[in-house]
Formats: structure tokens, sequence, C-alpha cells
């Protein structure tokens, strides 16, 4: 019976030859702890960032705001979800036969492994787009990106990575329980079909095109702003964005570094299909690696926000002296400069005496 197409099978074919054990009290233990402290982290920077939320709420930096909590609590569900069934599993001594009947709990492990592997990438790289016409089409963003449209935005991101992850279910291919007996995904042995091939290339594809647009957006709204910061003081009433696109390529490099050994890993097995050398112990390195950024993520908007920088700063600048106060002493003042003429441009005084220039000019 071919294990792919029969739903009630296809996850045991891998029990009968485990190549990969995990020590259970080490596994059960690491994997609370996980669980716990990637809860916590999350439930902070969502706290932090519904407060920014408020106050932001009428600005352009409202829209990366509900980006980022939507990113944060897709963050904060994955650990609930996923770490409660590995949890689950290693208190069973990953007993699938005994609790995995009908492969139902399989099946949700693997759905949500894809939706949550792939929704956070995905609002990464739909932030940075964000941004990148936020600081090139300001006008464009402030009429066209409202509140709605990225809550729109959000389903739609949300809506697709469902799509992606019940694909399988709805051909009727059931998610395989892998060699370590930890986890559900896609199916990783002895990979001959093109279906099974295709799943693998495609979840990998769309990580690693959602991080080539994550970089491509962050390296042309930093030029920007490095740009219109050396060009003229005049015109630097966008500093405010500087926050958020360090925020971002944090976010970035986070997501890089610790997802593109997993999607690398999955795009060698799905191109070299039955012939893949890639190994459980590898494979499950891999994993643990793309678990780390739902951890990492929120503990950028804690750390990387302007309050916390500038007591950063002062504390360099207490231990490392002088020197360091006149290497930044030109940024600093520039960035001072910039929020003021950002102040003055907005104010109403300021406008009218912009717009009774062009009469003062004909007079002379």
């Amino acid at each position: 019976m071919n294990s792919s197409k029969s739903p009630g099978l296809a996850g045991f074919g891998i029990l009968k030859n485990t190549t990969c054990h995990t020590e259970k009290k080490i596994s059960v233990f690491f994997s609370i702890i996980f669980m716990t402290v990637g809860i916590l982290s999350n439930s902070l920077a969502i706290a932090i960032l519904l407060k920014a939320y408020q106050r932001f709420r009428q600005k352009s930096k409202a829209s990366f705001l509900l980006l980022a909590s939507g990113l944060v609590v897709t963050d904060l569900f994955g650990h609930l979800i996923n770490g409660a069934i590995a949890v689950f599993v290693y208190a069973s001594d990953k007993d699938w036969i005994r609790f995995n009947q009908s492969n139902i709990l399989c099946s949700v492990f693997g759905i949500c492994m894809v939706f949550f592997g792939l929704c956070p990438l995905f609002l990464g790289s739909v932030m940075a787009v964000e941004r990148c016409i936020g600081v090139t089409k300001p006008i464009f963003h402030s009429t066209k990106m409202t509140s709605k449209h990225v809550k729109m935005m959000l389903t739609m991101v949300c809506l697709f990575a469902v799509l992606i992850a019940l694909l399988p279910i709805l051909r009727f291919r059931a998610y395989q329980i892998q060699a370590s007996r930890t986890w559900c995904f896609y199916k990783t042995e002895h990979v001959e079909d093109w279906e099974d091939r295709f799943y693998l290339l495609l979840f990998s594809c769309l990580g690693l095109l959602a991080l080539a647009i994550s970089f491509l957006c962050n390296a042309v709204t930093g030029i920007t702003l490095l740009r219109v910061k050396f060009k003229s003081q005049q015109r630097q009433g966008r500093s405010h964005h500087f926050e958020m696109i360090i925020q971002l390529l944090a976010i970035m490099c986070v997501s890089c570094i610790c997802w593109s050994p997993f999607l690398v890993t999955m795009a060698r097995i799905g191109i070299n299909d039955s012939h893949s050398k890639e190994t459980c112990e590898t494979i499950l390195f891999a994993l643990r690696m793309a678990t780390w950024n739902q951890i990492l993520d929120p503990w950028v908007y804690i750390l990387l926000r302007k309050a916390v920088l500038k007591n950063l700063y002062k504390i360099t600048r207490g231990c490392c002296g002088a020197h360091i106060v006149n290497l930044h002493m030109w940024e600093l003042s520039s960035i001072k400069n910039s929020l003021k003429v950002a102040a003055i441009s907005e104010s109403p005084v300021s406008s009218k005496q912009i717009n009774l220039q062009p009469f003062s000019s004909m007079g002379q």
C-alpha cells in the first residue's frame, strides 16, 4: 500500500526504522524551557507594541507597529500550539501508535509547523515592503497604507500560509512522522514521488523568497535614508524611520541565521529526492535553529527601542569616556536637527510661512 496516499497509515511507516534518538528527560526539559521563555518574551513584546501603537495610532509608524504585533502574536501562538504538542509527544515517550491511530495529531502538528514557519517569514517581508514604501513613497504610503489596508494585508498573508499548510491534506497526502519521532512534516525520507518533492521545494522556495524580499527592501530603504541624511540637513524629517529600520534589519538577520539551514536542507532533500544525504541529526539541528527565531523575534522589539538604546549609549559613554562622545557627536546632532526640522515642517505656522514665500519673492 502506498503510505503517502493512505492517511490512516501514512505516519507510521517511519517508526519501523528509527535512526535518530533523543534523550527523553533532556528533550522534555528543553522543550518546556523554550516554550516558557518564548511565551513570556512574546507576551512582553506584545505589551510594548500595543502601548506604542496607542501612542502612534494616527501616524505613519502605526502600520509598522500593527504588522509587528501580528508577527509577535503569530510567534506566541506558534510557541503555545507547537510547544504543547511537542511536550505531549515527549511525555508520551513518542509512542505515536498509541495516541495517533487516526493520524489526526500528526496532521495538526504538520499543519502548524508549516503555518507558523512560513507566516512569520511572510510578515517579515511585508514589513520590509511597507517600510520601503513609507520611505521612498511617503505620499502614497500616507494615503493608501491605512490601518484598514494593513489589517487586510495581515489577513491575506495568514490565509495564504494556511492554504500552503492545508495543501497536502487537500491533496490527500498525510503529513509524516519524522525519524526522530518528535515532530511531523512533509515526507523527508525516501522521497520518490514528484508531489512530495514539490511540497518540500514549495516550502523552502517561499521561505527563501521572503528572506530575499526582506533583504532587497531593507537595502533600498537603508540606502534611501542614508542619501537623505547626507544630502541635506533640511530634508531629514524622516529620521524617525531609523528605529524601525534597525528593528527590521535585526529581524532579517535573525530570520536568515535561524531559518536558512532548515530551508536549504529541505530544498536539498527535495532536489536530491531519494539520493539525499541529509541525516536525521542534521534535520533536527536545522529545526532547532528555526525554533530559535520565534524566541529571538520579540527581543528585537524589547531591546532595540529608542529608550533602551539611549540608556545603552549613556552606559557606553560612561565606560569608554570622551572618545565615544566625539565619535558619535555628529550623528546625534544631525538626528536632533532633523527632528527639529520635522517638528517645524509639521507646525501650522511654518506652513503659512511657506505659502507666503512665493508672494514675498514676487513683491521683491
